[in-house]
């Protein structure tokens, strides 16, 4: 049923909390393809108040680029999947969006994520990213609620 699976790291233990669900997938499901990807988001987004040279943008985002190619790669070798083919992807953009957007091009058939599972003001607050995933992807998604989630916050 599912041969691609996409999963979103974004480098927190949270996030990496999805990582037993995704092996047992890759091999209940005999999935042929998992895909880690981590959005570095451009500088400019992230500090857009501040008067930063166009240099120094460059390197910051060449510097997260890096960081995050780096963590990925990590990532890809504590991952276990007998007879999946593992990538890395490192994305740039705002994280939904570009996650979304990355599933819908390269045919996967599932995003397999990690969630805080906020409701209400603090969802509000806070935003959430997975929400967003989950709203703008047109391939099914799979949220993993955090360990040592409490139901109603």
């Amino acid at each position: 049923m599912y041969q691609k699976i996409i999963v979103p790291l974004d480098g927190s233990k949270l996030a990496e909390c999805v990582l037993p669900h995704v092996q047992t997938l890759a091999h209940t499901c005999e999935i042929a393809d998992v895909v880690l990807v981590r959005v570095a988001e451009p500088v400019q987004t992230v500090v857009a108040d501040y008067a930063l040279k166009q240099v120094d943008v460059a390197s910051l985002d060449a510097e997260n680029k890096a960081d995050a190619e780096k963590y990925l790669a990590e990532m890809a070798k504590h991952v276990t999947l007998n007879g999946t083919h593992v990538q890395t992807k490192v994305l740039t953009g705002h994280a939904a969006e570009s996650i979304a957007d990355f599933a819908a091009e390269n045919g996967a058939d599932v995003i397999v994520l990690a969630t805080h599972g906020r409701s209400g003001v603090k969802r509000w607050v806070l935003g959430s990213t997975a929400d967003k995933i989950l709203r703008s992807a047109c391939v099914p998604v799979m949220m993993v609620r955090a360990p040592g989630c409490i139901p109603g916050f």
